[in-house]
Formats: C-alpha cells, structure tokens, sequence
C-alpha cells in the first residue's frame, strides 16, 4: 500500500556479481548481504516501482580521479598468488589486515565504485530524484590506502561527480563508525559539507571530534557529531534532525548523500548502538522530505540478516511504499528464522548518552555552524560532457530495435498494472537464481573470539548466519581457507587523519579497544586527499 501523493522518480543500482566476492572465512566483511538485500527487494516486489540500472565497473580512470595511479594499478596487481612478494607494497598502501588480500579485490572494488559514480551521474542527469546503490558506502579508504574494509572511496568519487553539476553537496553518515575517508577528502573545501553521527572515544577509527570542523576554506564545513554506545531511536533523533534541519537551513546544499551504514542497528557485530530498523530508516525518510536530489548509499553492517531488512525497508521508504511485516518466501528464506519478519528490534543494552550530553553536544554542533554564511556561492567552470553508458541512451534514436535487459529493468511498472505470474505464485519474476547451499562442517563455524567485542547478539544466531555464508561460498567454489591476521596495537591518543598520522599507527576496525580520545590541535593537512580534491575542482571534475 503506498503512501504520500508525491511520488519522487527512484533509481536502483545492482550489480548480480559483487555478492560473489569473499574477504575470508573469519571476515565480517560478506559482500553477500547485498545479494540477500537484492533479494528481499526483488521478493517485496519493490523492482517493480524502480527503474533499475546494471551498472558496469569504474575504470582506471575513474578511480584516478581520487585515488592516486600507483595504489590503483597495485590493487590491479595484488592477487593471492603474488602477495608474499609484494609484503613492502601491502603495508604502503594499508593491505593485508582489516582489508586483505582476496581473488578479485580489484574488480570488487570497480564494481563499488561504478555503481555509485553511475548513480551520481543518473542524479545529475535530472531524470531521477533518488539514487540507490547499496553496493557502495566505502568511506573509510583514503587517496592512497585501503582502511577499515574499504580499498576504494566511491562516496568520495560519487561527490566529484555530483560537483559537476551541484555547486553544493551535503554528506551525511549514519554508519556507526566515523566517515573519515570522505571527510578527509574534503576537510579544505566549502564546496562539500560533511555531517557525520557516529561512535566516538575507544572506537575505530579514532577521528570525529567535536572540534574537527575542517580547516582553510573547509573551516566549518565538517561537522561531527560524536555519540557515546547504546543510543536508541528517540534520542538519536532528537539531536539527528535539530542538527540536519540547521546544516540544510544555512547550507543550501543542491544534493544530498547520504551513507546507510547498518552497523549502527541494534545487534551488530562490530557496532554499539542500538537503533532499531524503523529508527535507523526515519534518518532516511528526514533527509528524502528536503526534496532535493538524493543517493542512498549502502556502507558498514555485519549482521547480515539486519542489513537486508534495513537496506530493503528504506529502498521501500524511496518508493513510499509501505511493506508487509511477514517476509516474503526467497532462496534466502532460512537467513531470516525463527520469527521471519521484516524487523530489527532494540536490546536492552544501555544508553550511554544522557538528555544533557545531547543536548550540550546539539549546543556546541549549532554554534559551529552559525559560522557558516548561508549558501556560500562558487566560482562558475566548463563542465565535460559524459559520454551515454546505457542502452536506452545509446539507441534512444532507433525506432525499431530489440528490447534489451537493461532496458526492461528500467520500465516503471505502473500501480495498476498486473505482471504476467504475480498471482501465481511461481516466483517467474525473480531476475537472478543462485545455487542451492551445501552444509560444511561445523567446526569452521564460529568467528575468532578476539574480532569481536560483546554486542549482545546471540553466539548461536552469529554461528548459524557464518555457516550459511560458508555455505554459499562452497557452493561457488571459493576457497574459504584464509585467516585475518593481527591488528596493528591500538593507538593511546587522539588520531588525526589518516595522511598525517605514522603508518604504524594506524587503528583497527577489528580491535575493540580502538583509540582513545584526547585533546588535540588539527592542523591542516598538507597534499594528501584534499590537495587532489582541490585540483580536480580546478579542473572542472
């Protein structure tokens, strides 16, 4: 049953092979979960309110609009095959602990990027109002290294390309880890505001203090708000929409990005808060009220049964498409048990932030940004033309061609419309099957007790959801015999970006004790990622 009057143009973005991809047996890291999301939208009947894209993989030079040309063609090189003899270029470039090294860790990492580079141009276009690619949401790598279980930045490469078009863009992240990849990238620039709601003190990656508010003509335009573990709903909305409303108030921003990481639900392996599904998609539904232009990324989410239900609830948010609660039956029904339903429920874990720590920290946010003048104006540049990627812009002229795939998944079904086997109960329309699982031995089961702090999600639940992904790799003939090897020693002080931190010094997604926070001085970096932002908006990209 759909709800609202206004129905905003939604774009969808998926590609069948990223959910092939593996990090290794005993890492949190599933690609997967993007083919159990795809599924459950498929199954809800959600495609057919889309106009869905298959996107292809960045190319080199897309990726090299951010990344530096010598840690993209190692990312090419890198295989299991040759790794022990490039141990010297692995810790350069920040691979082979949270981010390993796994067959097809290039093309994986193209195919995040190409899917959020194509959703930013979809979006420039003017022919959608929304853009999803759950497939994306890497905003921990940085210009030249991989970090926190991202090789590639698309958040960061999904912005270029909105700047062509939007003199201002707003990012917002509701991963429970800080975003500090995109605002490192863009700590020097008014042209980009970035607004991050994340886990702060003992926690990766250490970044995202009160007081980091960007530097040079980037001072004020990053704003963090840190939060304490437990957070539920109501609190996170009391201080997430007061501080929004006032960022899009003053800033003016012409699109909006905003990163869904489902780390920060309730249950989590790796995260700490505890919102449940509905909570977590009212940030969704605040930030698509604005009406302006909006990607949906995906990003951090470790349980991957919640991730789906989230990513897939707010897909049905875009569309104002109300879902039913029971799930739908689909190849991945056994994820889903005992209670089958579209749901992620708080724990009682308590809430760590108290009414007067919010509201101090909504006091100290607002004053920041009384410093931002209203809707700061930039300097006017030729913009490139983009060359059509798809099949109905490459033959839009033809008057008698053959009706392609892709063409047939981006037809909008129209609500009165009835599809051939609906009602049928056969399933016809499902896009993509996959191979039936096998059962493996149960001992290679359980995740290494030191990757993990005690979130409250049941071992059992954990347990049985890693053995339905071994099971699924199996089934595709992926070798599951690599291990992750140790973190490196948590840092004891505050930890500045990335280009200016020692590379010995760098946290751990996977080591709970993360860094502690402390007082600092931000400097302003010198080159690193906002020399290259810098230079690619000189140029126009």
């Amino acid at each position: 049953m759909a709800v609202g009057s206004n129905k905003r143009r939604v774009s969808y973005f998926y590609h069948p092979d990223i959910g092939s991809y593996h990090f290794g047996p005993r890492h949190p890291m599933k690609p997967h979960r993007i083919r159990l999301t795809h599924s459950l939208i498929a199954n809800y009947g959600l495609l057919k309110k889309l106009e869905v894209h298959r996107p292809s993989t960045a190319t080199f030079l897309e990726l090299t609009k951010f990344h530096t040309d010598e840690y993209i063609e190692f990312l090419e090189r890198i295989c299991p095959d040759n790794m022990d003899e490039m141990l010297k270029s692995q810790q350069k470039f920040n691979v082979g602990d949270d981010c390993p090294v796994f067959d097809g860790v290039y093309e994986y990492s193209a195919y995040a990027a190409g899917g959020s580079i194509a959703a930013a141009k979809k979006l420039n276009s003017g022919t959608t109002d929304i853009a999803i690619h759950w497939g994306g949401g890497m905003h921990h790598a940085k210009k030249s290294e991989a970090a926190g279980f991202c090789y590639v930045n698309d958040i960061v490469l999904a912005i270029l390309e909105l700047l062509k078009q939007h003199q201002r863009v707003l990012y917002v992240d509701i991963d429970v880890h800080h975003g500090d990849g995109v605002e490192e990238a863009f700590y020097t620039t008014d042209r980009v505001m970035t607004l991050s709601f994340h886990k702060y003190g003992e926690f990766f990656p250490g970044t995202g203090d009160l007081r980091d508010i960007g530097v040079g003509r980037g001072k004020h335009y990053a704003v963090n708000v840190p939060l304490k573990a437990g957070i539920r709903d109501e609190p996170y909305q009391s201080i997430f929409q007061p501080v929004v409303r006032q960022v899009i108030a003053r800033y003016k921003p012409n699109a909006i990005v905003l990163q869904c990481g489902a780390d920060s639900l309730a249950g989590d392996r790796l995260g700490c808060f505890n919102l449940s599904m509905k909570g977590h998609a009212a940030s969704v539904e605040f930030l698509k009220s604005f009406d302006l232009p909006l990607l949906l990324l995906g990003g951090g989410g470790y349980t991957m049964r919640n991730v789906s239900k989230a990513w897939c609830y707010e897909t049905g948010v875009a569309v104002d498409e109300v879902l039913p609660e029971e799930l739908p039956f689909s190849q991945y029904h056994h994820y889903y048990g005992p209670d089958y339903r579209l749901d992620v429920a708080p724990n009682n874990r308590e809430d760590m932030n108290t009414r007067e720590y919010l509201l101090d920290i909504q006091s100290k946010v607002l004053e920041n940004l009384r410093n931002v003048p209203f809707a700061p104006g930039v300097q006017t540049h030729d913009v490139p033309q983009d060359q059509p990627d798809s099949d109905i812009d490459a033959f839009a002229d033809a008057m008698d061609i053959r009706i392609t795939e892709a063409m047939s998944d981006q037809r909008i079904v129209h609500p009165g419309e009835l599809s051939d086997s609906e009602d049928e109960g056969d399933n016809r329309r499902a896009h993509h099957s996959y191979m039936d699982t096998m059962d493996l031995d149960q001992s290679d089961r359980r995740f290494s007790d030191r990757l993990f702090q005690d979130d409250g999600v049941d071992d059992a639940d954990d347990e049985r959801e890693d053995g339905m992904d071994l099971d699924v790799d199996a089934a595709n003939g992926i070798a599951s015999t690599a291990t992750v090897p140790s973190s490196f020693p948590p840092s004891r002080e505050y930890s500045p970006p990335s280009a200016l931190r020692p590379k010995a010094a760098r946290p751990s997604i996977l080591d709970s004790s993360g860094t502690h926070e402390g007082s600092h001085d931000m400097n302003e970096p010198s080159g690193g990622a906002d020399a290259n932002f810098v230079g690619a908006i000189h140029h126009g990209a």
